[in-house]
Parts: C-alpha cells; sequence; structure tokens
C-alpha cells in the first residue's frame, strides 16, 4: 500500500468499512481515489478494537468476523487501485477554485475534487470503571482483540448492549466463565443476541453496577453493587471487559467549519455537509431518523459517491446505472493538477 498520489477524483477520509465501501463505489464510477486514516491498517474501529467479533447485521452474509468484513472490503477496492495513505491524521481541509487540500498531522498533503468524510466515530476513548486505571494492562479491557487470549479465565463483562453481549456470546465456550453485570434489566442489544446469550445459560446480573476492582498487583475480583438488595457482592475473577461505550471526539475535523450537532456531521439527504464539495456518510454523519449500523453506512456511502460523482463532472448522471450494466468502470475525467 504504497503512498504514491497526492491527487485525486475523490479524497476519502476514514479506511473503516464504510470508507471502504466509499472508495470501492468511487472506483466503480470511474472515479480515481485517495484513502486518509490515522491507523496504519485499513478497518477503523473494526481492525483496531473488534477484528474477532462476529457482525450480523451485514445484508448476504448470516454472519461475518470483523476482521473478514475488512479482508473482503479491501480485496473489493483493490482492483480500481486507490492510493492509501495510512498511518495519516487528516488535519486541515482548504478549498481553492474548487480543489480541495487535505492536510495531514506530519505537514504532507493531498488534493481532490471532492472530499467524503467517512471517519467513524472519529477519535473515541473508551469509558472506564472505578478505579480501572489501577488495573491497566493487568486485567482490565475495553474490547477484545483475540478471544483466545481469555481462554480457561473467569471473565466478567460490563454492559448492556451489543457489544456486550457481543462479548459473551464470543466468549462462552473459551472462557471458564462468563458473567454479565448490566446496570439495568433492560439491554440495549439486538434481541436475538440476547436471547442466544440468556439461552446458553450465561449468568447475567441486572440492577448491578461494579462498585470497584480489587487485586495486588493483577485483577482477582470485582465489587458489585445491586440496586435491589443494596448491598456489595465479591466476584471473583481474572479479567474484565468494560464494554461501556466510548465517548466520541472529532478531533481536527471539528474545526472544519462543517454544520455540526451532537459531535457528529449534519448533512442533507444527499450526504452533502454545509460545505459544497465535501460529503459524509457512515457515523460520523447525522440527520433525522439515522440508525448507526454498518448496513446503513454502505448505502450512505453509494449516495454520497452519485452526488459526488455530478460535484467532480456537472455532465455526470447522480444514478450511473446499475453494476451489471456495463463490463467495466469509466473515468469521468482527469484528476486535478496541484495548486
Amino acid at each position: 500500500m504504497a503512498d504514491a498520489a497526492d491527487h485525486a477524483d475523490v479524497v476519502v477520509v476514514g479506511a473503516g468499512p464504510v470508507g471502504l465501501f466509499t472508495a470501492f463505489y468511487a472506483g466503480l464510477r470511474g472515479l480515481s481515489v485517495i484513502i486518509i486514516d490515522s491507523l496504519d491498517e485499513p478497518g477503523g474501529q473494526v481492525s483496531a478494537l473488534y477484528p474477532e467479533k462476529i457482525i450480523r447485521d451485514v445484508a448476504g452474509f448470516p454472519e461475518i468476523r470483523g476482521r473478514d468484513l475488512v479482508d473482503a472490503l479491501v480485496r473489493q477496492v483493490d482492483p480500481f487501485k486507490p492510493h492509501w495513505r495510512l498511518g495519516h491524521s487528516a488535519n486541515r481541509l482548504l478549498d481553492s477554485a474548487g480543489v480541495f487540500t487535505v492536510t495531514c498531522t506530519d505537514g504532507t498533503s493531498v488534493s481532490g475534487r471532492t472530499v467524503i468524510v467517512t471517519g467513524g466515530v472519529g477519535n473515541f476513548t473508551p469509558r472506564t470503571l472505578p478505579n480501572s486505571d489501577d488495573f491497566a494492562g493487568r486485567g482490565i479491557s475495553y474490547f477484545v482483540r483475540d478471544p483466545s487470549a481469555l481462554r480457561g479465565q473467569r471473565v466478567v463483562i460490563v454492559g448492556g448492549g451489543d457489544s456486550a453481549f457481543d462479548w459473551a456470546d464470543t466468549l462462552h465456550g473459551v472462557a471458564a466463565e462468563v458473567v454479565l453485570v448490566h446496570r439495568r434489566d433492560r439491554f440495549r442489544a439486538h434481541q436475538d443476541t440476547v436471547d442466544r446469550v440468556l439461552g446458553r445459560g450465561v449468568r447475567v446480573l441486572t440492577n448491578s453496577q461494579v462498585h470497584s476492582v480489587e487485586g495486588t498487583p493483577d485483577l482477582r475480583a470485582v465489587m458489585i453493587a445491586n440496586a435491589d438488595a443494596n448491598e456489595l457482592t465479591r466476584l471473583e475473577c481474572d479479567h474484565v471487559v468494560a464494554a461501556l461505550g466510548f465517548v466520541a471526539n472529532l478531533g481536527p475535523i471539528a474545526d472544519w467549519g462543517l454544520s455540526l450537532r451532537d459531535r457528529k456531521v449534519v448533512v442533507d439527504r444527499l450526504m452533502r455537509t454545509s460545505w459544497p464539495g465535501v460529503f459524509a456518510a457512515g457515523d460520523i454523519c447525522t440527520y433525522e431518523g439515522r440508525v448507526p449500523l454498518i448496513a446503513v453506512g454502505f448505502g450512505e456511502a453509494a449516495t454520497a459517491v452519485n452526488h459526488a460523482a455530478v460535484h467532480v463532472d456537472p455532465q455526470a448522471s447522480a444514478f450511473p446505472g446499475h453494476s451489471t450494466d456495463e463490463p467495466g468502470p469509466r473515468r469521468l475525467s482527469a484528476p486535478p493538477a496541484l495548486v
């Protein structure tokens, strides 16, 4: 993945699943593409945090592991030969006579006729447990890159959303014991996953929170506060997965002058931002009724690209026909000259 090009029709900021599909669809429309991402490998949060997680809400896949989805998306885009700028954080965005320049934090820059921002939730930091900093790397984690590392251990998972139940599902049968702790008696996870985890007999403590964690020097137990019983219970364990979600931070994108709401980029139904020529797709964008799913982001990517194609070439159609209609992609126009 060489850093060969510094100008293209489209600059895609973010190489997560939605960014990869954006680059593929741009290639399908005959547009040249540069992909920028701060991580050293494609896949965004899926590669960094959940490579072994099973994903069940992508069309066409009854279930697919996170790393396998990313690998498939990379194979899908590779024939269009996008230019990769991995390990580069997008810092500033400028527009000069219809040519956008994205400057990275290391001082390098690329240019394009349009920009599509697909940076997921931006930079993210995990929500923590009480006194958990004392056990960083010694029994507490916020995601599981390799489930086999927890084989035979007693694992406590904290949370009631999709990540918590996905890890409970994944680790059942790998860990010696899995206990899920949630502060409410209702869950935010997909009902199918909840039913599967409960059906497997995973112990679930509801209306409960982790009051503190104990151990010297490594984690050995958690103190559970139960709201119903109004008491503390000591639960011995070897590892805690705090699946409490992340606090999103747009980072430098927040200073680009785009219209924002709740730390997300506001777009219209064509995926246009408030800056003409700049589009957004995936979890970094927001509009009324949006559902934060990878599958939704894929549809937004196609919408963004089709209308970005018209921005690049006003004679182009926003609907190019179906991918089966023609034998291969055609370029819309030559890439812009550097300015």
